[in-house]
């Protein structure tokens, strides 16, 4: 990738400190993304002082679960935020820990880079109705920060959008992270008009991408060799934020967990 460009990274760690014992600090630090948002981190903040406060020399901001082992976002950057927002909905889902801010703020310019770990699904009907109703909130959200800032959101959103984003998408119709309501979520997230406006960034760079896409795999089976894929991990951003992507790329030459980073090239300075 260019190295002008300004370099955002999205990656599920499924574990921090698993992901650490599989080699992600000398990743990062091999490619130096100017900033990394983390999902999962799968750890309280006992568990990171000293040891996975920064990441190859980057220090970062986080959002953890009150349960242990689970949930947790962060975001790693090399430029100081002028300040950071843990939590966007304080009355059912900021416990789980999936939302942080980080605002880089000048006299000239209001811009956010958000880290977000949207809920799954996939464990049964009380799951699926959470996960609606984090959906609808986040939504609201989303539009009220888009008439104050310019953003872009990374993270595994858990849902492949259209049929091109997964494998099999025939069969998994009906299942959580392909639903009709979840596809009709993100059309309406970017539809062209007041109540969508957010871009789809990677889709933007690559419209018609099928195999190469995808950026989660089931740990069953044969799903990673077979690249039986899904595609969860996005940037979404604002139409003047995405309009400066130049440069993507989904990092499959090692495995730090069941998903693969997914970076954008920006033109653009923080």
């Amino acid at each position: 990738m260019d190295a002008s460009l300004f370099k955002l990274t999205s990656l599920n760690l499924n574990g921090i400190r698993s992901a650490a014992s599989k080699g992600v600090e000398d990743w990062i630090a091999a490619t130096g993304p100017d900033c990394i948002c983390v999902q999962e981190v799968k750890a309280q903040a006992a568990d990171i002082a000293g040891k996975f406060d920064s990441l190859a020399g980057m220090p970062g901001v986080f959002h953890f679960a009150q349960k242990r082992g689970y949930s947790g976002v962060g975001i790693y950057s090399r430029h100081e935020p002028s300040d950071v927002i843990a939590g966007f909905d304080p009355e059912e889902f900021d416990a789980e820990g999936r939302y942080v801010e980080a605002r880089f703020d000048t006299p000239t310019r209001k811009f956010s880079i958000i880290s977000s770990y949207f809920p799954s699904g996939s464990s049964g009907e009380d799951r699926q109705a959470a996960k609606f109703r984090f959906l609808a909130k986040m939504h609201a959200h989303l539009m009220r920060l888009k008439g104050e800032r310019e953003f872009v959101l990374c993270g595994d959103i858990n849902i492949a959008h259209r049929k091109e984003d997964l494998k099999n998408w025939r069969s998994n119709q009906k299942n959580s992270g392909f639903t009709p309501e979840e596809r009709a979520w993100m059309d309406m997230l970017l539809a062209d008009n007041e109540n969508g406006g957010i871009k789809d960034v990677y889709r933007c760079l690559k419209p018609d991408t099928t195999d190469e896409c995808y950026t989660w795999w089931s740990n069953r089976g044969q799903a990673y060799a077979n690249n039986v894929g899904w595609r969860l991990d996005y940037h979404l951003a604002t139409p003047a934020i995405a309009a400066l992507a130049r440069e993507e790329s989904i990092y499959k030459g090692e495995k730090f967990s069941d998903h693969a980073p997914m970076t954008v090239g920006y033109e653009m300075k923080l």
